[in-house]
């Protein structure tokens, strides 16, 4: 689902609210769980799941196309843990499709 999927989505479920304030309710959310990552924070939604980020060491690497190694510097990567009732419902979902 994209942004703009789960807007449309939104509105529809919440008609009494104008698209433009899902979109711009939709929006802050996304930008204030991007700045407190970028905080270093972590964010935990019960029942949902929760982000924190995860160090990446320095590594050498190499170049696919010519084969030269290269250093590749350590990195922060944003990291999702999905909270039990999430994993539950997809499990349940996924099991009963089969």
């Amino acid at each position: 689902m994209t942004r703009s999927e789960l807007i449309a989505a939104l509105a529809a479920q919440f008609s009494q609210l104008p698209p433009q304030d899902v979109d711009t309710a939709v929006r802050v959310l996304l930008q204030t769980m991007c700045d407190t990552l970028a905080k270093g924070g972590r964010i935990e939604i019960r029942g949902f799941g929760s982000f924190t980020l995860h160090r990446r060491p320095p590594r050498m690497g190499r170049n696919p196309k010519t084969g030269e190694v290269v250093a590749v510097p350590a990195k922060w990567s944003p990291h999702f843990k999905p909270g039990k009732t999430l994993r539950e419902r997809v499990d349940a979902a996924k099991s009963g499709n089969n």
